[in-house]
């Protein structure tokens, strides 16, 4: 997908931050976008921002039924649908002791769940557009293990597997979707305020540690997002802490985890969120 200009995207989690930004990002460049968020009124307001082309969706991932309807909906609103970023996720700080099987099935069900629901949901058409493209978001958490996120590393590497598989499968089939996994580091997003903390940790003293080391905006993660969905990047990485800890496992092998433990003191179980 070299040009976005009459193009239709739906971007999950649209409602804050990355999913925000791409939605700007991407009616800048001319498409038309269909924005979906479980908290309506904040995709409300990402549409009215977005301008004429866009449109708003109250939708909750998980939930597999309403994906397949909001796929329906937005081909019958739309016409088409060219590129599908599944976006929306959650956070969750707990140890696999402290963590409710509740919990577990919650951020499961919206951040590997939500990819699983939205790809399968869209892929038809994104296959009968002739040009399509799924970008599905997991993190520098989808390349190690952090002490405390045992839930988001679960998804996160389950997300990069399911959509590594997908790519290679578009290859084989000769489909005309292009696949790409995104790994973002610290973004300045509202993900962690909005976390549930199983482990009484206080949400805002987890945010302002967050917002110490969360170093790229979302503008600039959308802005490279696009950039490697233009490209056909099947791996996109963004920021610097990004290609760090992509590079670690590469290295050390499973010897990382002795130190991670040691840098999750300082704060870098709060790196992961998108």
């Amino acid at each position: 997908m070299k040009r976005f200009t009459g193009k239709v995207a739906v971007i999950t989690g649209a409602g804050s931050g990355i999913g925000r930004a791409l939605a700007l990002e991407l009616s800048r460049r001319g498409a038309r976008v269909a924005l979906s968020d479980v908290d309506g009124e904040r995709a409300a307001a990402t549409a009215e921002l977005a301008g004429s082309g866009a449109r708003s969706y109250r939708l909750d991932v998980a939930d597999r039924a309403a994906v397949l309807a909001h796929a329906e909906e937005v081909v019958a609103d739309f016409g088409q649908v060219n590129l599908v970023v599944n976006n929306a996720g959650v956070a969750l700080g707990a140890t696999v002791e402290e963590m409710s099987w509740e919990d577990y099935d919650w951020l499961l069900g919206i951040n590997l769940g939500g990819v699983v629901n939205g790809t399968k949901a869209f892929l038809p058409h994104l296959i009968a557009s002739g040009d399509g493209h799924v970008v599905n978001v997991s993190s520098v958490f989808g390349f190690i293990g952090v002490p405390t996120q045992s839930a988001y590393n679960a998804a996160k590497f389950a997300v990069r597997g399911f959509t590594e598989s997908l790519r290679q499968e578009m290859l084989i089939a000769g489909h005309p979707v292009g696949v790409s996994c995104v790994h973002p580091g610290g973004i300045k997003t509202n993900i962690v305020r909005d976390s549930r903390n199983a482990g009484g940790e206080d949400s805002e003293e987890a945010a302002a540690g967050f917002e110490k080391i969360a170093r790229t905006t979302p503008e600039k993660a959308a802005q490279t997002i696009v950039r490697g969905v233009e490209r056909g990047s099947a791996r996109i990485l963004i920021g610097p802490d990004a290609y760090v800890l992509d590079a670690i496992p590469r290295v050390l092998g499973s010897a990382y985890q002795r130190p991670a433990a040691m840098l999750a003191r300082l704060g870098l179980k709060r790196m992961g969120g998108h």
